[in-house]
Parts: structure tokens; sequence; C-alpha cells
């Protein structure tokens, strides 16, 4: 009977975990105490879940709330995107145009944290070359300066532009600045994202800057999602929140970059 219980037991644990990933991936991020309470279980269960789940690379934990993981299978969409860690997203826009020194054309990529960069941009007459139609929209709406759109196939869930099209522009021109995001940044220092044309394109502006920055939230750090596309020792500065510990943010600055913690 007790082995019975406890296969049933076991059971149940794997049924609510895979319910607790559907919700984390549709609300992107959550707090431990509310997950507790959507499942009707106490702390100690969920801190057990979430541990198996952050084992697996499927969620990432941060000051009692819980992330989720984009992988080679699953993408977190834009929408999703925009109702996760605003605050600190928002302090690191506002950051970034402090890194421009002299560059007057800049490559700024996909994603929200990128469209937020755009709302940021001081109107100096600079040139903006983007994948992102939310980047572009931002730039001629504030008249902040010239847009270059990279044409290419366009990817409902981000906005993003990907393609042959897309790689072969890039290869082209040699933007002053590139400011670049990802899904993960692996132990090592590589950055990574779910979709290998997304990675590809991403490649080809890393390649094409001729100084790169990066720029994404704390919970980014220390996660792999399937494609590399860059290594952090070939970008000048980190841009995050002063939410990634200041000992994890020595360990990524040894690999080359200055981090700066927002």
């Amino acid at each position: 009977m007790a082995s019975s219980d406890q296969a049933a037991n076991q059971r149940a644990g794997r049924e609510r975990r895979a319910r607790m990933i559907d919700l984390i991936r549709q609300r992107t991020s959550i707090s431990v105490a509310d997950l507790a309470t959507a499942f009707n279980v106490s702390g100690e269960t969920i801190r057990r879940d979430l541990r198996r789940l952050e084992e697996r690379k499927l969620v990432a934990r941060s000051y009692g709330v819980v992330h989720a993981v984009a992988s080679g299978v699953v993408e977190t969409g834009l929408d999703s995107r925009q109702n996760s860690s605003v605050e600190e997203k928002r302090r690191i826009a506002a950051e970034a145009p402090r890194h421009l020194e002299d560059a007057r054309t800049i490559f700024i990529d996909e994603g929200y944290m990128p469209s937020l960069i755009a709302e940021a941009l001081p109107a100096i007459g600079l040139t903006v070359l983007t994948t992102s139609l939310p980047v572009a929209n931002a730039i001629l709406r504030r008249r902040a300066g010239e847009v270059i759109m990279v044409g290419g196939r366009i990817r409902p869930s981000t906005q993003g532009v990907v393609d042959r099209w897309a790689t072969d522009m890039l290869h082209t021109l040699q933007p002053d600045l590139a400011f670049v995001g990802a899904n993960g940044i692996t132990e090592d220092g590589w950055l990574t994202t779910p979709d290998p044309l997304v990675a590809a394109v991403k490649e080809a502006a890393c390649q094409a800057a001729r100084r790169r920055i990066f720029v994404g939230a704390h919970y980014k750090f220390g996660v792999s999602t399937f494609v590399r596309f860059a290594a952090l020792a070939d970008f000048e500065a980190v841009i995050t929140g002063r939410e990634l510990p200041r000992a994890k943010a020595a360990v990524f600055g040894a690999l080359g970059p200055r981090v700066f913690r927002v």
C-alpha cells in the first residue's frame, strides 16, 4: 500500500509540475507565493518542484520570482515579455544611451528590451539599423533619427526579421555600435537563442558592428537556449539589472566586458 501511495504522489507531482510550466510560460514570470496559491500546496512543495524544474533548465528563479526559460522548442513572445521584469528593463534601457559615445550609426536588435532602448535614445540625428518593426516604429514616431529597416521574413511572435535577405544585408553594413539581446547567456559566456534563423541574424549583426553591447535582464545569465551566436568576450559592455548578484556579475565580467548593474 505504501508503494502504491508513493507512486500516486510521484504521478501527481509530475502532473503538477507540467501544469506549473504551462502557467509560468503563459505569464512569463510569477511569484513563488502565487504559484503555491494557484496549486493549493505548501511553499515547501513549490520550492521542491521549482528545484526540479531548474535542474532541467525550464525555469529560472530570482528574488522570489520564477521566470520562464526559452529553449529550442519554446520561446516567449513579445506580448509576454512586456509583462516580465518591466521596471528592471526600463532601467537598462535608460542606461543604454549613456554608452553611445561617438556612435552615430546604431544597430538595435529585436525584442521588447530593444524597443525600450529605441524609446530612450536622444534625438541627435542618429541612423538606426534594425531588424525590429517595433524599434523602427518607435524611432519614426519620436523622429529620433533615420531608420534603415533590414528586410526579410517577419516573425509574428516577435515582429523581428529573419532569413537570408536579412543576413545578406547586414554583411554589407558596418554600424558603429550594436545593442544586442539574447534569450540566455551560458555560464562560459555564449549568447544563445532558441531559433537558428534568429541566431544567424544576430551573429551577422555582431560581426558587422565595430562595437557591441549586450542588454538583458538578470535572469538571462547562466541560461542556455539551444543556439550559440556570439561570445561575451567580444562585447565591450553588459548592461543588466542590479538584481544580478555582484558575485555573478564579476564572473561574467571576468570574461572581458564591463558589467553595468543598474
